[in-house]
């Protein structure tokens, strides 16, 4: 998804380059200054467009880990109990 947001934003910006709405860029560098632009672009966007998203893989990603946590406790607890 990110990087969907970064095409976007590279035809958008591609686009305003193309017709003059943006500068070129120094000499031959119009290609590097519209990645580069596009990319500073999409940062934020993807920040904010991105956030319900990004707020469930967290979530999702806190569950496993707490999970493994509790089955590490359990074996910890299960070894603490054998006597020889």
């Amino acid at each position: 998804m990110r990087f969907a947001v970064f095409v976007g934003c590279f035809a958008v910006v591609g686009g305003l380059v193309h017709f003059g709405a943006l500068p070129k860029g120094l000499g031959d560098s119009n290609f590097v200054w519209v990645v580069l632009l596009a990319l500073v672009i999409s940062a934020p966007l993807s920040f904010i467009l991105l956030r319900k998203q990004r707020d469930a893989m967290s979530a999702q990603i806190v569950g496993k880990v707490d999970e493994t946590k509790a089955r590490l406790e359990a074996n910890r607890t299960r070894e603490d109990g054998v006597t020889l």
